[in-house]
């Protein structure tokens, strides 16, 4: 069951068109990062290997969004990221984290040029300054979908990201990525944990700048 209204058709008509102002839990994230401590740890036919990357994120705020009576006030997201003293992309991602203020719903949508696409979902209330988000291949909401390769060869079973906004203005994720690596017995933890600072404002959305 579900608490959904009958009515699936009709927009809310009190919408607060500065979306910087109803992020609720992904406050703390709008806006320019940058990590230059990150470490991934990825499967290789020797074992896991460490690597150091340096991160560009960018978070920015969009229009609020209404499937009907539902409301999601977001975040537009690009990170960039390469291996220390290289300029070649280690790891480039798209996508979208909202936040429904009506239930504490929250959802981080991404997309890789490598050919995956994923929705994870999450829970928290308005102020709060941790939140998790998990994605599960099979799964008709919040699910996993690979390209024909990377289903064969690196099937991704499960993602969970844990995502920190700490008391000095930075803010941390811990990512873990399940995969089942073709010729492997055991479940491969890959990892990714990184901490950002920030280095440049959010520029307000399209409405909330006709409304000033």
């Amino acid at each position: 069951m579900n608490d959904y209204p009958a009515d699936i058709y009709t927009e809310p008509d009190d919408v607060d068109p500065h979306t910087l102002d109803n992020l609720g839990p992904l406050t703390g994230l709008a806006g320019i990062w940058q990590g230059t401590r990150g470490l991934d740890v990825n499967p290789k036919p020797e074992g896991p290997r460490k690597q150091a990357y340096i991160e560009r994120f960018e978070l920015q705020p969009i229009d609020p969004q209404a499937n009907g009576p539902q409301l999601y006030y977001g975040l537009r997201y690009h990170t960039r990221i390469v291996k220390p003293n290289e300029v070649e992309t280690y790891h480039d991602q798209v996508g979208y984290f909202l936040w429904e203020p009506a239930t504490g719903n929250l959802i981080q949508t991404l997309a890789i040029p490598r050919g995956q696409i994923a929705m994870a979902f999450g829970k928290a209330e308005k102020d709060a300054k941790t939140f998790e988000l998990h994605a599960k291949r099979g799964e008709v909401t919040n699910g996993i979908c690979s390209a024909p390769f990377l289903e064969y060869a690196f099937q991704t079973l499960e993602f969970h990201i844990k995502v920190t906004v700490n008391p000095d203005g930075t803010w941390s994720y811990d990512e873990d990525t399940v995969l089942k690596v073709r010729g492997q017995a055991e479940m491969f933890h890959h990892t990714d944990r990184a901490t950002l600072k920030k280095i440049g404002e959010p520029t307000p959305n399209p409405l909330a700048q006709a409304a000033s």
